[in-house]
């Protein structure tokens, strides 16, 4: 998730730039309604959502908003219109964005104790930044390759970077499908390690009487 929404920013910025024409103050105005969205739904919407349907609820629809956007910017065309191209994308981001990322520091934390939620916060954002920066690497070589490759074979510098950034999108929208998969999968093996874990201690539980038992009438055969 992490990866993609780092590759968004740095790669949608130089399809607006690049491609589009757009300029500095231009393209800071068209990712406007990412942080409008991120910033209303911090203000507490967000975490009323966690507090009444829970973290994993609210991050699934998360997620899958994200994912959708990038679906939608891998399709942009090389003459994309904002309004009609990209807003919708940019809000989509935007609102998938601010669901996901309380959901899931919220996820994160909830096994830290109070003594350890400092380190646990810096873990969990070290983790992010570092994932990030890793993906997007991955995501800007595999761009440029691309770019590259439809450059050699004769297309135009616009459709070849554009081509490039489209390939960007759809991985981040598949690396996104990914974690998708993973919180839908995660909470079924905790929740089979829990019931293990039970089971267990309702065995060790039941055992410990028996064994207490066993000296008990031991001692009363010998007093006889």
């Amino acid at each position: 998730m992490v990866a993609g929404m780092f590759g968004m920013f740095f790669l949608g910025a130089l399809y607006l730039q690049k491609v589009l024409g757009f300029n500095a103050v231009e393209v800071g105005l068209a990712f406007l309604p990412v942080a409008l969205a991120i910033g209303t739904l911090s203000l507490g919407l967000s975490a009323r959502l966690i507090t009444r349907f829970g973290a994993r609820a609210t991050l699934l629809p998360g997620l899958a908003l994200i994912a959708v956007g990038l679906g939608l910017f891998q399709r942009a065309p090389v003459h994309a219109d904002y309004l009609r191209d990209l807003l919708p994308v940019m809000l989509l981001l935007g609102v998938g964005a601010g669901l996901s990322f309380p959901s899931l520091m919220t996820l994160a934390m909830s096994g830290a104790t109070a003594s350890d939620s400092g380190l646990a916060s810096g873990l969990v954002n070290t983790t992010l930044q570092v994932g990030g920066a890793l993906g997007l690497a991955v995501l800007a070589t595999l761009s440029t390759t691309r770019s590259g490759g439809l450059l050699s074979g004769g297309a135009s510098t616009a459709s070849a970077l554009t081509g490039g950034y489209h390939l960007a999108f759809a991985i981040g929208a598949g690396l996104v499908l990914a974690a998708i998969v993973l919180a839908v999968a995660l909470p079924r093996a905790e929740s089979g390690l829990m019931a293990g874990q039970e089971r267990t201690e309702v065995a060790r539980a039941g055992a410990e009487p028996a064994s207490a038992e066993a000296p008990a009438q031991v001692c009363g055969s010998s007093a006889r």
